[in-house]
């Protein structure tokens, strides 16, 4: 059976969204995923290497996922909008993917600014069955209340990440309520520059619970 792979144009709320919605192979979808990429303003993309392996690794264990690109990104219609609007663009992306697969329990995932923007919808409600916050920097952690959430936290962080330092956000992680993960990854930089294949089996660990 072929793997279903769609290229979309999605509504949002300041105009299209360009997506990929790719089901996993070989089975039929077990839940739904959202992945989320990172600063628009620093070329972050739905075609980031790092956001590429974590809808490979989630596809793995069963996910269809889906990848956007926030407002201005691209082809995606409307622009950079601090934040607020590309949270609003997920609860859209992530809306049409629900709608698309009703019946199907749905997760969220995302890296660096992606990871706060997931972090932040999987919070919001006791639904999804876990979120996957990836390279989160650590000043998230200072400048917003996120200490209690109902959703099941799955964090995965690189040793040398220059955003996240490894005993700053060990330290900032050890103050968050459960439920709740930690999974460090040896790899070079914030990136997980040398050790991709490591890093997206840890997203499929992650996702397997």
């Amino acid at each position: 059976m072929p793997r279903k792979i769609e290229q979309l144009m999605i509504p949002g709320p300041a105009g299209r969204l360009e997506a990929l919605l790719e089901e996993p192979e070989h089975v039929e979808p077990a839940y739904a995923a959202l992945v989320c990429h990172p600063h628009p303003q620093h070329g972050g993309t739905m075609h980031n290497k790092v956001v590429y392996r974590i809808a490979r690794g989630l596809r793995s264990t069963g996910a269809v996922t889906l990848r956007f690109n926030y407002r201005g990104v691209n082809l995606s219609e409307g622009s950079y909008d601090e934040g607020r609007g590309e949270c609003d663009d997920a609860r859209a992306a992530l809306a049409f993917l629900r709608s698309r697969y009703p019946a199907l329990p749905y997760a969220l995932a995302g890296f660096s600014f992606g990871s706060r923007i997931a972090h932040r919808l999987a919070c919001e409600t006791a639904g999804p069955k876990f979120v996957i916050p990836v390279g989160m920097p650590t000043w998230y952690f200072e400048n917003e209340n996120i200490i209690h959430c109902p959703t099941p936290r799955v964090f995965i962080q690189s040793t040398n990440d220059q955003f996240g330092p490894r005993d700053k956000f060990q330290a900032a992680y050890n103050m968050l309520a459960e439920p709740k993960r930690l999974i460090w990854v040896e790899a070079q930089d914030h990136f997980f520059a040398g050790a991709l294949d490591e890093f997206e089996a840890a997203v499929s660990e992650a996702a397997r619970g």
